[in-house]
C-alpha cells in the first residue's frame, strides 16, 4: 500500500479562516499519542485502522465515519498486519459544527458512525477540495455538511429549517455573486449583512435555486465563459474573463454543465460559422 501523507489547506470564503485536508495512506505507521485543537473528521476508504481513544479502542472499515473531540488525545494505527490502512481527514473549528444547532460544543456519544450517505459526500468533497480549494467551493459545501454531521449524529438539537424571505434573501445572494463573480465575497460576510449565520443563508439558498451559492456561480460563469468562446477567444483567456483559476478548472465545469469540453465547444461553433 505504501506510506503516503498529503495536506492541504482549503480556505472558507475570501480572506475567510483554513481548514486543513489530510489525505493518509499507511502500511505499518502507528501515530503517537496526540490530540488536535479542532474536531477531526475522518472517513476511511481502504483497509483497517484501530484508534485508542477516551479509553477504549476503535476500528474502522471503508465507508465508517470518525469523530474524534478537540483535546481528546487519541492514537492510531494498522488494524492487521497485512492490510495497512487509508483515509481522508479534515479538521474543523468547533463553530464549523454548530451552525445549524443552538450553540456549544456538539457531543458524539460514539465517535465511530455509520452513515454512507454522509460519508460518500464527505469523501466527494474532500477529494474535490483537495485537488483544488476553491475559497467559495469550500464555504458553500463544508459547512453544510459538517452542520449534517453534528445533526444527524450528536446530541445537539437541529435549529428550524424554515428561513424568513428565503427567495429574497437567495436572490440578494445571487445577485451580489453575479455582480463580483471575479473575486466573490465571502458566505459569512454577505450572511452578516443580512442578519443571517452562514446556515440560514445556504439554506434559504439552497432551498430557492436548489444548489449551492458556488454551484449557482459556477453555472453562471460557464454562461458567460460559452458567449466569450462564441466570439473566437480561447479558453485560455475566457477561464480568467469569467473567474476561474485557470483552464483545466473552465474545462471541468464546462463538461459538467455542457458535456463537452470549451475548447471542443468553440471548435463546433467556429466550424459552423459562414
Amino acid at each position: 500500500m505504501g506510506e503516503q501523507a498529503l495536506w492541504t489547506r482549503a480556505r472558507l470564503g475570501r480572506c475567510g479562516p483554513s481548514l486543513d485536508l489530510l489525505t493518509a495512506r499507511f502500511d505499518k505507521h502507528v501515530y503517537a499519542p496526540h490530540a488536535h485543537d479542532e474536531f477531526t473528521v475522518g472517513v476511511c476508504v481502504d483497509g483497517t485502522e484501530v484508534i485508542d481513544y477516551r479509553g477504549g479502542h476503535i476500528r474502522t472499515g471503508p465507508g465508517s465515519i470518525v469523530v474524534l473531540a478537540p483535546g481528546e488525545v487519541h492514537t492510531g494505527g494498522p488494524g492487521n498486519a497485512t492490510d495497512g490502512y487509508a483515509y481522508r481527514a479534515l479538521y474543523a473549528e468547533t463553530s464549523l459544527l454548530t451552525e445549524g444547532t443552538p450553540g456549544g460544543v456538539p457531543h458524539f456519544r460514539e465517535p465511530l458512525i455509520d452513515d454512507p450517505e454522509l460519508a460518500s459526500a464527505i469523501l466527494l468533497t474532500h477529494t474535490e477540495l483537495g485537488a483544488r480549494p476553491d475559497p467559495l467551493e469550500t464555504e458553500s459545501r463544508l459547512p453544510w455538511l459538517l452542520t449534517a454531521l453534528a445533526r444527524r449524529h450528536s446530541t445537539a438539537r437541529p435549529t428550524t429549517d424554515t428561513i424568513p424571505g428565503a427567495d429574497r434573501i437567495a436572490v440578494a445572494v445571487r445577485d451580489r455573486l453575479a455582480d463580483e463573480l471575479l473575486d466573490p465575497p465571502s458566505l459569512a460576510a454577505l450572511a452578516a449583512e443580512l442578519g443571517l449565520s452562514r446556515y440560514q443563508l445556504l439554506r434559504a439558498f439552497r432551498t430557492t435555486m436548489g444548489l449551492p451559492p458556488y454551484g449557482w456561480l459556477a453555472q453562471y460563469r460557464v454562461t458567460r465563459a460559452r458567449r466569450l468562446l462564441d466570439t473566437g477567444l480561447r479558453p485560455a483567456e475566457v477561464a480568467s474573463l469569467v473567474g476561474f483559476a485557470d483552464q483545466a478548472h473552465l474545462t471541468r465545469w464546462f463538461r459538467r454543465v455542457l458535456g463537452v469540453t470549451p475548447a471542443a465547444y468553440r471548435n463546433s461553433v467556429q466550424d459552423r460559422r459562414p
